[in-house]
């Protein structure tokens, strides 16, 4: 990149009287920083883009300038190109006179050396205002003290003025933002839900006071406990299971365990349901297997007896082939709770039929066991092909195999803040693939906040809400029975279309370097597959009682893509808490070595030298890190002075209030 020629700042006005003659100086500014400003805006979009959160008119030293920014800047809103041509058609016939006319807007592109100089030039138009702003103020704090005022009101006026320039930015710095790459967390799109579903949970989350994500994300997970392992959907090139992975943060004291008994209930309904109607069938298959294992012991002694009788041997093994057959189910259970262990897990798919769920209001238990804290070596098959709809066959010493043909688990549970943290401390999660499976929704806290007199729930809002998952479970459960015609929902041709252009849109968020998406495509490459399946879902909720016999159409999808915008943005603080991308945790690092050393200014080789000995090969290895510091705030880059005819490396100033706000 090639240098800005060094520009000196102007401290006389010849089109105008000096600021504050009190002070006897004029207002600081530098016309040449200014016009290669605009001169570079007009030549690239990307350096506009670059310097506009940095600017605005009121920064500007010249109103002629002021004036031209603002037309640059109304072009571009527009869509339009912001070339000299046009920005003079914007300005108007009747006001290039005011701004030089016409060849003034090309005298502004031939001063810029460089347009990716941009943003250093724009730093210093922001700095120069900063410091006509502590000139003004200085002069009115003058004018103050000439004033015969009564000292209190003297000093209140005082304290504000010392305020307001404190306030703004130092040295032409603007305020610096957290190391994250995830933006402000949305709310949970309550609105999304089916009515009945949403009605409920907003009642729940105003009962309890809590944030309305975390009761909504279990009304999802009751829809997947209903749905999964019983119905899948086509998404043209594939399919999807209709199971989810819902995990809710929320530190101590947020009531998650009240929050998860209501949203939960009508699913332990269900399951007594399903064991009381199941408890004849049981007990009549127990019967014909004691009557088999019977009459096997029988012939086969009858066979032992006179081994030379055909009739006796084949009787002998029809009875224990009869006895292999006789199969007792197991008691019906939807989901386990806080006791859930792997291979308890394990085994309740293969007795569930391949379906069965984890909710509970405290998880941590599960992913610590999976993570290999008893065993000592990480344990999460069950969650990879259970999670995606896959075969599993189940081989233990001493005890019989078991095969499941399509695994479906749902899990749905609350983790302390901690515990989500501490994800990232076994690799195999994140490796394997385990962590691209969650949908993690981090809301904000209430507590603090909280209302001790909410309103009750109005018992209609409960009712339906209990009644209609109940039966959403139990006839969605039929459907999954061995014997059943498996049931696959498809999209309307506008709905499969939006699904294509969805993929379109969110390939580039993949590339390495630009792509917000580009340091977590473990999560971010079966984002589509997650709204899929919300939008199944969505579409079961509203369908109660034959959605599988009509499309999905394009406002449930919609209202999917909806929720997986939510659910992006809260993986990205996820992952940020978690610790998943090396740019931010290399930027981190510089940040607190900076603090530390009192560092003002550093180079990249600095950095390889210092802080990040060893985690880059070579100096381009530290572009992202750098690129994060700068985005936001804590850094800004100043190119050095050619030396040679070959520009050196460029020097990173540190954000003068460093010391003062560690990361």
């Amino acid at each position: 990149m090639t240098s800005p020629t060094p520009l000196r700042v102007i401290r006389t006005q010849p089109d105008g009287e000096a600021l504050g003659g009190a002070l006897g100086e004029a207002a600081p500014h530098n016309i040449q920083a200014e016009q290669c400003v605009l001169g570079a805006v007009m030549l690239s979009p990307a350096a506009l883009a670059e310097v506009r959160p940095l600017l605005d008119n009121g920064d500007f030293y010249r109103p002629a300038h002021a004036r031209i920014w603002d037309a640059v800047c109304a072009l571009t809103d527009r869509g339009a190109p912001a070339d000299p041509l046009t920005v003079g058609a914007e300005i108007g016939t009747r006001n290039l006179a005011t701004i030089g006319g016409a060849p003034y807007l090309h005298t502004l592109i031939s001063h810029v050396p460089a347009a990716a100089n941009a943003g250093y030039w724009a730093h210093m138009v922001r700095a120069l205002a900063y410091a006509r702003t502590v000139a003004e103020t200085g002069t009115r704090l003058l004018q103050l003290a000439a004033t015969d005022s009564d000292p209190a009101d003297l000093r209140a006026r005082v304290a504000a003025e010392v305020a307001a320039v404190t306030g703004a930015d130092r040295r032409g710095w603007p305020d610096p933002t957290p190391l994250t790459t995830a933006p402000d967390l949305p709310r949970f799109p309550i609105g999304c839900l089916p009515e009945w579903a949403a009605e409920y949970a907003a009642c729940v989350a105003d009962l309890t006071q809590t944030p309305v994500d975390l009761a909504g994300g279990l009304a999802l997970a009751a829809l997947a406990v209903a749905a999964g392992g019983n119905v899948t959907v086509n998404a043209g090139a594939w399919t999807e299971p209709t199971n989810l992975f819902l995990v809710m943060v929320l530190p101590p004291g947020n009531r998650k365990s009240e929050v998860y008994k209501a949203m939960t209930a009508p699913i332990r309904a269900a399951e007594t349901t399903l064991i009381e109607h199941a408890g004849p069938v049981i007990a009549e298959a127990a019967i014909a297997r004691k009557v088999a294992e019977a009459d096997a012991e029988r012939t086969e002694k009858a066979a032992a007896a006179h081994p030379d009788d055909p009739n006796k041997l084949a009787n002998a093994s029809a009875a224990r082939l009869a006895l292999d057959n006789a199969h007792v189910p197991a008691e019906p259970a939807l989901f386990g709770g806080n006791d859930s262990t792997v291979e308890k897990v394990t085994s309740r798919l293969a007795e569930q039929n391949g379906r069965y769920a984890v909710l509970a209001p405290e998880g941590g238990k599960l992913f610590s066991i999976a993570g290999g804290r008893y065993s000592g070596s990480p344990d999460i098959g069950v969650f990879l092909s259970g999670h995606a709809g896959e075969e599993m066959r189940i081989e233990r010493m001493g005890r019989p195999s078991e095969r499941i043909d399509a695994a479906a688990l749902t899990i749905g549970v609350c983790l302390q803040p901690g515990v989500l943290a501490g994800l990232g401390d076994t690799p195999e999660f994140r490796e394997q693939g385990l962590l691209g499976r969650l949908l993690v929704a981090m809301p904000e806290s209430m507590l603090g906040h909280r209302n001790a007199r909410p309103d009750p729930i109005p018992p209609h809002i409960t009712t339906t809400y209990e009644r209609t998952l109940n039966t959403l479970v139990l006839s969605l459960r039929r459907l999954g029975d061995p014997d059943a015609t498996p049931v696959t929902l498809t999209f309307t041709s506008e709905a499969q279309d939006a699904v294509v252009d969805l993929l379109e849109a969110t390939e580039p968020r993949f590339r390495p370097g630009t792509g917000d998406l580009a340091h977590m495509t473990d999560w971010g490459g079966k984002l589509i597959g997650a709204i899929v399946r919300l939008a199944a879902l969505l579409h079961l909720g509203e369908h109660l009682r034959d959605g599988y016999g009509h499309p999905i159409t394009l406002a449930t999808f919609q209202r999917a893509v909806q929720l997986g915008e939510y659910f992006t943005a809260h993986a990205q603080a996820a992952y940020d808490a978690i610790g998943a991308d090396p740019a931010i945790n290399h930027a981190r690092t510089v940040l607190e070595w900076a603090r530390r050393n009192d560092i003002t200014r550093f180079t990249a080789r600095d950095l390889m030298r210092g802080p990040l000995k060893n985690r880059a090969r070579k100096v381009t290895d530290l572009d992202p890190a750098l690129r994060v510091l700068e985005t936001h705030g804590w850094t800004r880059r100043t190119p050095s002075t050619p030396t040679g005819g070959r520009p050196t490396a460029p020097t990173y100033e540190t954000h003068p209030d460093l010391t003062h706000n560690p990361q």
